[in-house]
């Protein structure tokens, strides 16, 4: 894994995500993958932008979320591509969902614990805080309520 200063070609944000840095500096990262070592060496060579660095990466998936993900150093924007996505928040233990269409985005509010379920094949955009995310396995198998449609205790 390394930071490219300067990279003239394009780049597929699934694979090379891109961090955006103090001095509004922006700096494809090389060689990322989710492995527990490359993101440690992620974080370690964009220590020194804090809470103000970002990272800028592209999802693709169909299905539920596996983990829930809360950071505390800064908000995190989500944008649907294409398809569809449910990010489900938790707020005060309630949960809050919003349905999501191409084009379409939401804020995760710093610190708080989300998730997000694609629903068919989509693609979303994540512009996230890259300063000490946490994690939480999923123990639910599907949301209990769908945006719009009410759950089984609340239909007629």
């Amino acid at each position: 894994m390394r930071l490219v200063n300067h990279e003239h070609n394009a780049m597929d944000l699934r694979t090379t995500p891109v961090h955006l840095g103090l001095g509004s500096r922006a700096k494809p990262v090389e060689g990322f993958t989710w492995d527990p070592k490359v993101l440690q060496a992620y974080s370690a060579a964009v220590a020194a932008d804090g809470a103000e660095g970002r990272m800028v990466t592209i999802f693709d998936g169909d299905g539920l979320g596996d983990h829930w993900e809360s950071h505390p150093a800064g908000d995190e924007l989500v944008v649907c591509l294409s398809g569809s996505a449910t990010v489900t928040r938790e707020v005060d233990g309630v949960p809050d969902r919003v349905l999501l269409g191409p084009g379409e985005a939401t804020i995760n509010p710093a610190g708080v614990w989300h998730v997000v379920d694609m629903e068919g094949p989509t693609s979303i955009l994540a512009i996230t805080a890259t300063l000490g995310t946490d994690h939480r396995p999923r123990t639910d198998t599907r949301p209990t309520e769908r945006v719009g449609t009410p759950s089984p205790e609340e239909a007629p």
